[in-house]
């Protein structure tokens, strides 16, 4: 059981990069691609469909983080609070910029809004690195150490070549250049690759820390039946939104 709970943990945080990675990478894009207002509008306009039901991913991981792997909790907490609350923080920001940027006309308010979008998406970016290296070290590396900077700025620049890689495909008059859903699939695995990285190498320590096995049969009961629905729901947006289904219209609510 816990070598299962391991399987659907790991997937779904590798999951998160590969799906919510471009809408930070799409957002990360939009002072350098998005040149004037309508064209920043059409990046959201591509994104839009997704973020939500990308986002669940991350819920889901922490959920079972502090589920399946409940003694974990303090280490994390306590060990990457500052960092925690700058990326809370940094998320609230840029879904604030997803909602906020249509309420009101004007270039300045469009302008602020977008420019939330793109710092919340920088911090998102940057702190997943640095959190990923204090993973990798037992949470006992100081958060600036040098490596675990550069990891950040690796993670920055694989979410946001894997953001213009979906504009390609999804919006392709915006980034100036074609790809296909393969090349999209290759920069989503190569944007989960320092997660899985991690994660894989966090096997042992994670199996010794699971929860009691009466614990995860419970969660098994409760939680498990519903990963089809979560799955469905992704596949839907996925055709419903894909390339050739119409063009690329800018939502009233991003």
């Amino acid at each position: 059981m816990e070598l299962i709970w391991y399987a659907v943990f790991a997937l779904l945080l590798t999951g998160y990069f590969a799906l919510e990675g471009f809408d930070l990478g799409v957002g990360l894009l939009l002072p350098l691609v998005g040149r004037n207002q309508r064209g920043r509008d059409r990046m959201v306009a591509a994104m839009a469909p997704f973020v939500l039901a990308n986002e669940v991913w991350l819920v889901a991981v922490a959920g079972t983080l502090f589920g399946v792997y409940p003694m974990l909790e303090g280490e994390v907490l306590f060990g990457l609070y500052p960092l925690v609350v700058a990326m809370l923080l940094a998320w609230i920001v840029r879904d604030a910029g997803l909602w906020f940027r249509r309420r009101a006309d004007g270039a300045a308010w469009r302008s602020f809004w977008d420019a939330m979008i793109t710092l919340g998406s920088l911090g998102l970016a940057f702190g997943w690195g640095m959190a990923l290296y204090a993973a990798a070290t037992g949470f006992g590396s100081s958060l600036l150490h040098p490596v675990g900077l550069l990891l950040g700025v690796v993670v920055t620049l694989l979410l946001a070549w894997h953001g213009w890689t979906f504009l390609a495909w999804r919006a392709p008059e915006t980034a100036g250049i074609t790809r296909s859903g393969r090349a999209l699939a290759l920069s989503g695995v190569a944007a989960a690759l320092p997660a899985a990285a991690v994660v894989g190498g966090a096997l042992p320590y994670l199996l010794e820390h699971s929860a009691p096995s009466s614990t995860l049969s419970v969660l098994s009961v409760m939680v498990l039946p519903f990963a089809p629905v979560m799955v469905i729901a992704q596949v839907w947006v996925w055709r419903t939104f894909r390339p050739g289904k119409g063009p690329v219209r800018t939502l009233s609510f991003f």
